[in-house]
This record gives C-alpha cells, sequence and structure tokens, in this order.
C-alpha cells in the first residue's frame, strides 16, 4: 500500500493492471469491482486514475491472485512497474542476483516470481500521464521468459544511480546486448528515470547479443537429437496441457541446444563505484562534444546569416536616400508596427554607411531624427534598443 503522506498530497495518481497469460472470468471481474466502482475493467485489464483520494486495493495481493503486469504513476514523482514472471522460465535466484533495495524488489510466489521496479524522485516535477506506458513495457515481461536479464541488470543500476548500495557492491553479471537497447528496455529506461551516461558506463562489459533466431534446420536437427522418449513428452505436453508459456520453453531448450549460452566475461566485475565515475567521464566527454556541436552550428547560422545580410545590404546600394523618406513616411504614421519597420531601415542604413567608411553622416542625420521625434517615447525607446543613438 501507498504511505499515508502520499495519498494527503495526491493530484494524479493512476493504477492500470494487465492479466496477459489468461483473460480474467466474470467472477474476477465482480470481485474487482468491489474494490472500485469507478476503474475500467475488462477481461484483460483494470485501470483508475484518482485526481483524489486513493486507491483501496493492495497492488501486491492484486498481482498474485489476478495479473501479470502493474504501473503506477503518481505526479510527485512515483513510477513503479510490477512484473509476474513463470518461475520455470525466470528462477527467484536468478533475479535476486539483480535485486537489492527498494529500487528492484524479488519475491517468489507460488509458481511465479515477482519482479517490483521504483523509482521516486519528488524533484521531478514535468507532469506525465500514465495511460501509454505499460503497453510499450509489456515486451519486457516475454523477453524475460526467453533468457534475456538486461531489465533485471537496468533495475540494479538504478539502485547505483540512487545510492542504494554500497560504493563497493558488485555488479551481476553483465547481460550482453546492453549497448543495444530494443524498444521496450528503453521505455524501461525513461520510465525509471536512469541516467544514459550510467547505462553508457555499463555497457562497455557487454558481449554483443547473441542469435535469437531459429531456422527450420535448426529445429529439425535439434529434435533429431532427441530421443524418441523426449519428442513423445514434449507432443504429448504440448496436446494435453494448458501451459501458456510452454512453446516458450520449449523453443528455450531449442536455443540453448543450436546456439549456446553465453558465457559470463571473465574481466573483473566493476563495483557500485566504479561505474558511477566512469558514468561521470562518459557525462563530461558527452557534454564537452554537444557543447562543441552547438558552438559549430551557430557559427554555421552566423557565417549563413553574415552571408545574407551581405547579399542584402549589397541590394541597397545607391538606395539610401529613397529608404530614408521610408523612415520618415513610416515614423508620421504614428502606428508602432509602423516605428518597427522604420527601425529595420535604420539598421540597414547604419550598416551601408559602415561599409562606406561615412558613419559620421548616419551619426548627423539620425541626431537629428531623433531632436524631430523626441517627444515619441516609444519610438525613441526602439531607437536606444537597436543602438542607433551615437551609433
Amino acid at each position: 500500500m501507498l504511505a499515508e503522506s502520499e495519498v494527503q498530497m495526491s493530484e494524479y495518481q493512476y493504477y492500470e493492471f494487465r492479466s496477459i497469460d489468461r483473460p480474467l472470468s466474470a467472477r474476477q471481474m465482480e470481485e474487482l469491482r468491489k474494490i472500485s466502482s469507478r476503474a475500467q475493467i475488462t477481461p484483460s485489464s483494470f485501470v483508475n486514475v484518482y485526481n483524489y483520494g486513493d486507491f483501496r486495493g493492495d497492488p501486491d495481493k492484486l498481482i498474485d491472485k489476478y495479473f501479470d503486469a502493474f504501473l503506477y504513476l503518481a505526479n510527485w514523482g512515483t513510477r513503479w512497474l510490477m512484473l509476474r514472471v513463470p518461475r520455470k522460465l525466470l528462477s527467484s535466484e536468478t533475479a535476486a542476483a539483480f535485486g537489492g533495495g527498494d529500487c528492484l524488489a524479488i519475491r517468489q510466489r507460488g509458481d511465479h516470481v515477482v519482479l517490483s521496479f521504483r523509482s521516486e524522485d519528488e524533484e521531478d516535477y514535468e507532469w506525465a500521464e500514465g495511460e501509454g506506458w505499460i503497453g510499450s513495457l509489456l515486451p519486457l515481461r516475454s523477453s524475460l521468459m526467453r533468457g534475456d536479464h538486461r531489465a533485471l541488470y537496468l533495475g540494479w543500476l538504478l539502485a547505483v544511480q540512487n545510492e542504494e548500495l554500497d560504493e563497493d557492491a558488485v555488479e551481476p553479471a553483465v547481460p550482453p546486448g546492453l549497448d543495444e537497447l530494443d524498444s521496450a528496455l528503453d521505455q524501461l529506461a525513461r520510465f525509471l528515470r536512469i541516467d544514459t551516461d550510467l547505462i553508457a558506463a555499463a555497457a562497455e562489459r557487454s558481449a554483443a547479443k547473441p542469435s535469437s533466431s531459429l531456422t527450420r534446420h535448426d529445429v529439425i536437427a535439434w529434435l533429431s537429437d532427441l530421443s524418441a522418449k523426449k519428442k513423445d513428452d514434449l507432443l504429448t505436453r504440448l496436446i494435453t496441457d494448458e501451459d501458456p508459456h510452454l512453446v516458450v520453453e520449449i523453443q528455450q531448450q531449442a536455443l540453448e541446444s543450436v546456439h549456446g549460452t553465453s558465457p559470463p566475461s571473465d574481466e573483473r566485475r566493476r563495483t557500485a563505484a566504479d561505474l558511477l565515475e566512469r558514468a561521470q567521464v562518459l557525462g563530461d566527454a558527452r557534454r564537452a562534444k554537444e557543447a562543441k556541436d552547438r558552438a559549430r552550428k551557430k557559427a554555421k547560422r552566423e557565417r549563413e546569416a553574415a552571408k545574407r545580410r551581405q547579399v542584402h545590404l549589397s541590394s541597397l546600394r545607391g538606395k539610401e536616400p529613397k529608404l530614408w523618406s521610408q523612415v520618415h513616411e513610416l515614423i508620421d504614421t504614428r502606428q508602432p508596427k509602423r516605428y518597427d519597420a522604420a527601425v529595420e531601415l535604420l539598421r540597414d542604413l547604419h550598416d551601408l554607411a559602415k561599409l562606406r567608411e561615412d558613419l559620421g553622416a548616419f551619426r548627423t542625420k539620425m541626431s537629428a531624427l531623433h531632436d524631430q521625434h523626441q517627444r515619441k517615447t516609444t519610438l525613441v525607446e526602439r531607437f536606444r534598443k537597436a543602438r542607433l543613438l551615437g551609433g
């Protein structure tokens, strides 16, 4: 349940539960309706938004009984994602290597392992809606069931970022492919607000992601190596079992047989302090590069603007008397927008005089113009802002 202090300061709370493996029964939907009369309930989801008050249900208990995924987002900075994964496809022992603290909590419930990712940032005042997040994150569950542990490592990294771990805490095995996050992993990093420089630092020790595809030839070769008893067992289970994950389980067996498993890195595993220090170095280098790129782009824009200015001034050469006449006409309208147009012409006349090395003549005419219209305060203020007086 959420803290009482969180309930009192509530302005926006978003709850969304998803049932993936099996649809909710009519009875289950009735049970959920008793928890909330305002929720949107379907056979695959339960969604509720609160602008005041709080949710009466317990997300942990609801995940254990009804759902496979849960997402919570509050406007004061709390973000929470839970995924329930079959234990035969992700053991609690494997997941526990990445856990620790509140950022990634792991518990076993019957035949499932529940992963709880949580990010707290009271200084994050940027308004964010909860709708749409869970759909982009659900592929993580399938990836975890297929042996991809990158989401778990990101949860561990969040604990490093939030300084939940000791500086000398040693990282778990770095999963392959951390340097090429797919869309769901990228969304997880965004949802949990994990520093991209910290991810880049961790990815320096990540091996290439192994192949996750199986050709028809691969499958035939794998099956030919299985005993008749094993094949009969697999076929029997496919026909009689109502296990929604059986195909994934068999695919994993085939993948491991065909491609093998990635061996652990022989390199020394880094500490939390190592990763934070390296992230700082990478961040400094990235910011320096970005500043250099911005300076280069700015210089390019200024050069291009200067060229356009030169072309424009060249087109005005010899037209100075006409321009001065237009200035007087625009000022005589006493319209502020026309004053702006007059100031633009005066800038042109100033720069033309500068090119002719005859600024003295411009200053004389500008001084006379000022004296003639010094009672027009808005006009004179425009002269000052454009630095036309005495310039």
